[in-house]
């Protein structure tokens, strides 16, 4: 009938809808962290070390890539395959805008606890763990990148070289060997997550080890699919402090996508959670902006 044909129809689009959302996963810090940085070339941009992504591709298969994205994105030519693959092996720009506006606010990250969420190379979760955060854990949509760009880039940054708090904006990039000496101490306050954000939050709601709530939540370019806005602004709604804050950097608008600034901003305000304040706004090249976010009722 045509009634049991739709409801067939619409369970099928469930069914892959479901799909789509992928579990959570909490990544262990391997013991021999000189294995994290093996086959990794390393360069560094504003002081802080990452992996070069180029050696990324020619070097990660099989286990390394279990999701198969490194592949499918060079065979695609594409930074986003919705469902598979959400960026996180690029770093984009948003994030220097974010880090520079660290600088420029006087942000405070001692004693803080901090979550890079939709981390990528996870350089704002290690800007707050340079600056004595007290635990700062890592969110990627995809485990490889996680294991292959974050957990790497994490290892070579603590290293006992200062705060790395008076970071100068526009270094250009330059290559830098870097060896596992990393702090032990820095590293206990880090954890990394993969899976999609309301399977990581009830991951971390529903874990054993107590779950704070976290001082600030960092993330970067994380609002370019108006579909994932729901599940962002629950995420943040759950994992956010009372009065915590919210720091995200994103372009006005994602052309082609269809996401953007002003339109996450409506979102937010129907839901009538949060409060919204733009606190820059970039004018080079492709307009961008950084929202500070806040529950309507915290301090």
């Amino acid at each position: 009938s045509p009634k049991l044909a739709a409801a067939e129809h619409q369970d099928e689009a469930a069914l892959k809808k479901n799909l789509c959302v992928k579990a959570a996963k909490e990544h262990s810090i391997p013991q021999d962290l000189n294995k994290v940085l093996e086959n990794k070339v390393m360069e560094t941009v504003l002081d802080l070390s990452y992996v070069k992504l180029s050696v990324v591709e020619m070097t990660c298969s099989g286990d390394a890539d279990s999701e198969g994205i490194v592949s499918k994105s060079v065979s695609s030519h594409s930074d986003l395959i919705p469902g598979v693959y959400e960026g996180g092996l690029k770093i984009w720009e948003c994030t220097f805008d974010l880090m520079d506006y660290f600088s420029e606010a006087e942000i405070e990250f001692t004693n803080k606890t901090v979550l890079d969420l939709g981390c990528g190379a996870g350089l704002l979760g290690i800007v707050a763990l340079q600056g004595e955060a007290a635990r700062v854990h890592f969110q990627d949509y995809n485990s490889t990148v996680i294991d292959e760009i974050t957990l790497p880039n994490v290892v070579a940054n603590c290293v006992n070289e200062g705060s790395g708090k008076d970071r100068k904006a526009s270094k250009p990039p330059s290559k830098r060997p870097r060896k596992a000496e990393s702090s032990p101490d820095m590293l206990n306050r880090c954890r990394f997550f993969s899976g999609e954000w309301s399977q990581v939050s009830q991951l971390l709601l529903n874990s054993n080890k107590s779950c704070l709530k976290y001082d600030i939540i960092l993330t970067s370019e994380t609002i370019y699919n108006p579909d994932y806005y729901s599940a962002l602004h629950d995420t943040l709604a759950q994992l956010l402090d009372r009065n915590g804050r919210v720091y995200l950097a994103s372009k006005v608008h994602y052309f082609g996508v269809g996401g953007g600034i002003y339109l996450f901003e409506k979102f937010i305000e129907d839901k009538n959670v949060f409060r919204t304040s733009m606190v820059k706004t970039i004018d080079q090249g492709l307009q961008r902006c950084i929202m500070e976010i806040a529950f309507k009722n915290s301090c």
